[in-house]
């Protein structure tokens, strides 16, 4: 166990130095990311997109329900920030269109491309330790100490989320083998009862044509 967290310590050190994320984003073309993200989790965003004349980025941040948490019909360079209410598949989408009016047919995609670069951040991620050790005066050790500790606070809660999920999936498989085996009986019953009904039923009619006795 010690091992597993260990482990796990260093890889979200490792995902705290990933860069942010950039691509390509062709006229007309909508493209999203999304992440799963736990309840009651701080989120931010940080994206920066190149700007092109007559070339308008449409920015939205959703959840699976559709409520927006996040919009910007002229997005070039910001921030936004918001806290989770539940457990839900967050997506970030990005689209840029022509103007009403305006032709596409003599752009060229050099002049119609733009370049996204975006950074989410979420739970421990967001807390400024620079901050917090300007307001505490904490020494260095005493603040790496302090991240090390919510990290592993974070390590246990995530541990916590995947046993009630394994414990919720197991109660699904086995009321679902319930289901089926309720299922089998009741078919098996069915079957049996209508064995029994085409015997009795042959039994009848054989007699009434006096084929047997």
């Amino acid at each position: 166990m010690q091992f597993v967290l260990s482990s796990a310590i260093i890889f979200f050190l490792l995902i705290e130095h990933i860069a942010s994320i950039s691509f390509h984003l062709p006229l007309q073309t909508r493209k999203c990311l999304k992440e799963e993200i736990h309840k009651d989790a701080m989120v931010t965003g940080e994206y920066d997109i190149t700007v092109l004349p007559g070339l308008v980025t449409h920015l939205d941040v959703k959840d699976t329900k559709g409520h927006t948490l996040y919009n910007k019909e002229d997005a070039t360079k910001g921030k936004f920030a918001f806290t989770t209410e539940e457990y839900d598949i967050f997506e970030v989408c990005f689209e840029t269109k022509l103007p009403a009016g305006q032709q596409q047919h003599h752009l060229s995609a050099q002049h119609t491309t733009k370049e996204v670069t975006i950074k989410i951040k979420h739970g421990i991620e967001t807390k400024d330790y620079d901050a917090l050790a300007k307001a505490n005066k904490l020494k260095p050790l005493e603040i790496e100490l302090t991240r090390l500790e919510d990290l592993s606070a974070a390590i246990v809660s995530d541990f916590a989320y995947m046993k009630q999920r394994e414990e919720e999936m197991r109660d699904t498989n086995e009321s679902t083998n319930n289901k089926v085996l309720y299922f089998s009986i009741f078919s098996m019953c069915c079957l049996l009862s209508l064995a029994v009904w085409q015997v009795l039923y042959l039994r009848r009619y054989f007699k009434a044509k006096k084929l047997i006795d």
